[in-house]
């Protein structure tokens, strides 16, 4: 998953803080009470991945930033939370460091210096995998993967539950992105309505110019539950993940010399997904379900 996750981070952090606000006072009972499907298990139950020995370590420091909600942000007190940073916590509490672990924010555009130049120990804040950052970091096991979904106008007239129903219909994609270059891929029976940008694709959609858009599940997932879509649509079939064109999903961030660490934090992801631990941050922070 990382070709486009990058502009997914860039749009996203612009885009939830403020509808993750609205929703917290909006959301109908009934949805907060909906259970989302399950988080998907990245890490095969047959595979033991070792524990390093970590007693000389004098402290794990986490390196975050404050504006991708709802991975990671300050709430209304001024105190630093979200996905990435009740997660650092429980792999401190998984190797049994959470006395020696810190977790401090930065500009996301200071993280990887700061790495580079030791002023932190391993950066958890979406940065994108990419062959030239793997030259210089190493990078956990992924933990999660932002898939791409559609969502459909409720208005409009779609005879079926998955994709294949839209073949006959406008569906709008934001153009020259890997979502554009996904669904032409995996659906080319669906001829596409290209936007120069994600704000013209979900008005279009809104609007009913078009009857549904393919784009960054995240987003999407917190776009149609904020008071700003005004209930006009709602997520259809889905979700679709593919490493190819969205990347490898979201890691941590570490120097390449710290390899005990690394391995470490890889044992710890695995166990907090395996006894559902990640599966309670996750529902936690996406009340409405990325899957």
């Amino acid at each position: 998953m990382r070709v486009c996750l990058s502009s997914t981070i860039s749009m996203a952090r612009r885009f939830t803080h403020a509808a993750l606000i609205a929703m917290s006072c909006t959301m109908p009972l009934a949805a907060q009470e909906a259970k989302p499907p399950s988080l998907p298990i990245l890490f095969d139950a047959r595979e033991r991945l070792p524990k390093p020995d970590l007693s000389s370590l004098v402290r794990l420091r986490f390196l975050t930033s404050i504006d991708f909600p709802p991975f990671n942000f300050l709430d209304q007190n001024g105190k630093l939370t979200g996905f990435h940073v009740e997660l650092a916590r429980k792999i401190c509490d998984e190797l049994a460091i959470a006395d020696k672990c810190q977790i401090q924010a930065m500009p996301f555009g200071e993280l990887q210096g700061a790495l580079a130049a030791a002023q932190g120990d391993a950066v958890i804040a979406g940065v994108s995998v990419t062959p030239e950052l793997r030259k210089s970091f190493a990078f956990s096991r992924p933990f999660l993967m932002l898939p791409a979904r559609f969502v459909r106008n409720v208005r409009a007239s779609i005879n079926g539950t998955t994709a294949a129903s839209l073949a006959s219909h406008p569906v709008g994609v934001v153009k020259g992105t890997a979502h554009e270059a996904m669904m032409a891929a995996f659906f080319p029976a669906i001829k596409p309505v290209p936007f120069d940008d994600k704000d013209a694709l979900l008005a279009a959609v809104k609007e009913g110019k078009v009857d549904a858009a393919f784009a960054d599940g995240l987003q999407l997932s917190f776009w149609v539950s904020s008071p700003v879509a005004e209930k006009c649509c709602a997520i259809f079939d889905g979700p679709y993940l593919s490493q190819q064109f969205l990347g490898e999903g979201m890691t941590i961030m570490l120097r390449q010399q710290d390899a005990d660490l690394t391995a470490a934090i890889n044992h710890a992801l695995a166990t907090l997904s395996r006894d559902g631990r990640l599966q309670e941050i996750y529902l936690r922070y996406f009340p409405y379900g990325l899957y």
